[in-house]
């Protein structure tokens, strides 16, 4: 969420930096900037008239202990107007503030000064590539009759059981899954990232924290009964840890990874493009956050995207890294780089990770501070998170990549995780 102290001294800037995302913000922020002064002159009428009621109330108490009742019960009758007319300002300020946070939550994040303004993805800039596409022997196929030729995944069974979008990972499938997150894992607690374990469901306040509700509820897996949501990310129930939370500015960075399942609705998705594990509504991934002060949040956002980088070279996969334009950016996110892999058996690139720098926008939301060692004042903490990473793309490059006459050939580091270093029939 947007600080409306930053609106208010700087309202151009904001609308001419959310023209990147091709937002008409100029209407929504006059309609808010309206709102705040509505909502500032019924605090100052209601503060004038409460002082007007309390100095009533002393002068009341004044005449009753002078004996003078038949003076008091004048001011009486006055005293019962003011209360009225608080009680009205009362209403009006509780409808004015709600009107004032319905437009607030309804802007997205300001894009960092770096972004551009593209319409789409075909705008993204790629900010590096890394290796050489893998050349394949005659006869290859893409993961979906791999997956099926060596027993890997049960799309079928899946489908019975839940539906489409829910795979069953079986024999060495379920073990290189297994084998994946642990890496990704162990990989991240050595580079000083804390590992987590969070739940699997969340509340609105969370949901609301990292920017999902009221944006995304449509993506998400509701349980009406419970009012609870699967998470999409761990990234949700992780940095929500920290809401409403003030840390001091010492402990900062805080640097957290978890592994969780990730539920996503995936409403309209279909076509060749969502085929095998292209897209699905159950997946496995590894996520990386981290709390930062403001000063040095994107110098983190590269030793992030540092990170994730060496986790793709480690694995041998052929990826490029791109800059989001503004019309491809999330609801929530001021700069996000994606990656991308090389499919080699669908000649074409599959998103595996995403790594964001929010600032403020969702601290703002979590009510998320340090404490400054300076003025010893909380202020707004920048957030950050990355996929490190999606597994289904992840496994769907590594089997088409990696495939042969012989079978599919497994990353060394893989070796010791998996047990095995390659898959055959």
């Amino acid at each position: 969420m947007l600080q409306l102290t930053t609106i208010r001294q700087d309202a151009e800037r904001v609308i001419s930096a959310l023209a990147k995302r091709h937002v008409d913000a100029r209407p929504a922020i006059d309609a808010l900037l309206a709102l705040n002064e509505r909502r500032r002159q019924v605090q100052a009428e209601t503060e004038n008239l409460q002082a007007e009621a309390n100095k009533l109330a002393k002068s009341i108490g004044l005449l009753l202990r002078e004996g003078k009742a038949a003076e008091a019960e004048g001011m009486k009758a006055q005293s019962a107007d003011i209360k009225e007319r608080l009680n009205l300002l009362a209403a009006s300020l509780q409808e004015v503030e709600a009107e004032e946070r319905a437009h607030l939550i309804a802007l997205p994040n300001t894009p960092h000064h770096s972004v551009t303004a593209g319409k789409s993805a075909d705008d993204n800039e790629v900010v590096t590539t890394w290796g050489h596409p893998p050349v394949l022997e005659e006869g290859f196929v893409p993961h979906w009759e791999l997956t099926d030729r060596y027993k890997l995944i049960d799309f079928e069974r899946g489908v019975k059981i839940t539906g489409a979008g829910f795979p069953v990972y079986t024999g060495q499938g379920a073990r290189l899954q297994r084998a994946l997150i642990q890496f990704f894992l162990d990989r991240n607690t050595a580079a000083g990232y804390l590992e987590v374990q969070p739940p699997h469901f969340i509340n609105e306040a969370s949901g609301f924290g990292t920017g999902q509700l009221p944006d995304k509820e449509g993506q998400m897996y509701h349980m009406t009964e419970d009012n609870l949501y699967a998470i999409p990310t761990a990234e949700v129930p992780v940095t929500n840890l920290l809401r409403d939370e003030i840390v001091p500015e010492a402990d900062l960075p805080i640097k957290m990874t978890a592994y969780s399942p990730c539920f996503r609705r995936e409403a309209g998705s279909y076509g060749k493009d969502v085929r095998g594990l292209n897209r699905l509504h159950q997946f496995d991934k590894v996520e990386i956050v981290c709390v930062e002060h403001p000063s040095k949040s994107y110098d983190r956002l590269e030793e992030m995207v540092a990170h994730v980088a060496g986790l793709l070279q480690d694995l041998g996969l052929h990826y490029r890294i791109l800059r989001l334009c503004g019309g491809d950016m999330g609801f929530t996110s001021a700069l996000t780089y994606d990656f991308e892999v090389w499919s080699a058996a669908q000649e074409r690139w599959l998103e595996v990770s995403s790594v964001s720098n929010f600032e403020t926008f969702q601290s703002n939301r979590l009510m998320l501070r340090y404490r400054s060692t300076e003025d010893q004042k909380p202020h707004l903490a920048h957030t950050l998170n990355g996929s490190a990473l999606a597994l289904p793309r992840i496994v769907a490059a590594l089997l088409e990549n990696n495939q042969g006459p012989e079978g599919i050939v497994i990353p060394e580091v893989l070796h010791s995780y998996t047990g095995f270093d390659h898959i055959s029939a």
